[in-house]
């Protein structure tokens, strides 16, 4: 039975910034069921206890820390912490997303201190993550640090689907999306050498309550005709941070439901 354990997580200790996120909150759920000491790392307090709460007798190992990404003291408390209760971090999933109050304006309505602050949030919160834990990793010589970037990074949005919805595609978001996809694909190669495995993984849309009329023109152009659930992201993530993908680094794994095909 040499692969009966090949994506076995027992043991691990894995950290989840925005762990008690739409997507974030999955992740640690099945990070958790498959053994993994899971992490957790948000900013929202009560609801990231409660998620804590729910999975404890799933497995015990889930707790809940505060963690600011856009703070360098923040996370190297936490690595603090985990090394002193753990002595290791595995497996580090960037999952959070900051954004400011502004968030969805219009193109030409959105003013280039939103386009700086939310730019230094996000992409900035994966870089000091991925600095400071992927430093923590290269010492203990492996990890595997998995960062969530989106179908928006590698294509353009279709503006049409937001049409008479009331929503649009925030201008930041692709340009954040798109740089983490080639930034995981530097930190793959900058790493490698130190047994650190670095890969980003693009979901197509979640569903989220989103305007029927959206929903509607996304089913139409995705060929497996639905939008992604929360649930359906899991498994990247699961194959990413186990030995099943031991030899994948630099990848961008897309789960769009054929979105980015046609």
């Amino acid at each position: 039975m040499k692969y009966k354990n090949l994506f076995n997580l027992q043991g691990k200790v894995a950290v989840v910034t925005g762990g008690a996120g739409l997507i974030g909150e999955e992740i640690v759920r099945a990070l958790a069921e498959n053994g993994a000491i899971t992490i957790i790392a948000d900013v929202e307090k009560t609801k990231g206890i409660n998620i804590r709460n729910k999975l404890l007798d799933v497995n015990p190992g889930t707790i809940f820390r505060y963690v600011d990404i856009t703070s360098s003291k923040s996370i190297s408390g936490l690595i603090r912490f985990l090394d002193k209760e753990y002595g290791r971090i595995d497996i580090l999933v960037n999952s959070a997303y900051p954004r400011t109050k502004d968030w969805g304006l219009e193109f030409e309505n959105i003013s280039f201190a939103s386009w700086e602050k939310n730019i230094n949030m996000h992409l900035g919160g994966y870089f000091l993550c991925s600095q400071k834990i992927g430093e923590y990793m290269r010492r203990k010589k492996g990890g595997s640090i998995i960062n969530i970037a989106s179908i928006y990074g590698i294509v353009g949005p279709d503006f049409s689907l937001y049409k008479d919805a009331n929503m649009t595609m925030p201008a930041a978001y692709s340009a954040i999306k798109g740089a983490i996809v080639n930034f995981t694909r530097y930190l793959a190669s900058y790493y490698g050498k130190d047994n650190v495995r670095v890969n980003c993984i693009s979901p197509g849309g979640v569903y989220n309550r989103q305007p029927v009329t959206f929903v509607k023109r996304y089913i139409n152009k995705t060929p497996l005709r639905r939008m992604a659930e929360r649930e359906d992201i899991v498994g990247a993530v699961i194959y990413l941070a186990s030995d099943a993908s031991g030899y994948v680094t630099g990848h961008n794994l897309v789960v769009d439901g054929g979105w980015t095909i046609i």
